[in-house]
């Protein structure tokens, strides 16, 4: 085999693109961020919605009040679950940032593949394809 002769350069359209630039994941950073901004303005709208009373009804009828106290104990109920789901997802949001952070950002953890950009703008946090994410749940 002649050792002078050099491997035939590969397109670059033919590499597998497995990491996002610099730039690009500035991109998703601030997009995450500003996610994270709205979505803790809306825990804190949920979490005063929990625990104040400023909806409270005048109207003192015994059969009104019953009725209007359980309302209200299923309209916080409701809120509690939503506060909880928003402190999920800020809590992934965050875990995103920190993947950027370590430079694993973007990686499909299932296949190694790098997640689409649009899918990444739509669902910054994700951590699958949406190929793998729904192969997941055939296997469950």
């Amino acid at each position: 085999m002649d050792k002078t002769k050099k491997p035939a350069a590969t397109p670059a359209a033919a590499v597998e693109k497995n990491r996002y630039s610099a730039e690009e994941l500035q991109e998703f950073k601030e997009l995450i961020l500003d996610k994270i901004a709205t979505a803790e303005h809306d825990l804190e709208l949920l979490i005063h919605a929990v625990a104040g009373n400023d909806n409270e009804a005048n109207d003192t009828a015994p059969t009104f009040k019953s009725v209007d106290e359980g309302s209200n104990v299923l309209l916080k109920e409701e809120n509690q679950k939503l506060a909880a789901r928003q402190q999920k997802f800020i809590r992934d949001l965050r875990a995103a940032l920190a993947r950027i952070e370590n430079g694993t950002y973007g990686i499909c953890q299932a296949t190694g593949k790098l997640i689409p950009k649009e899918r990444l703008r739509i669902v910054p946090h994700a951590t699958m394809t949406v190929e793998a994410k729904e192969a997941s749940k055939k296997g469950r």
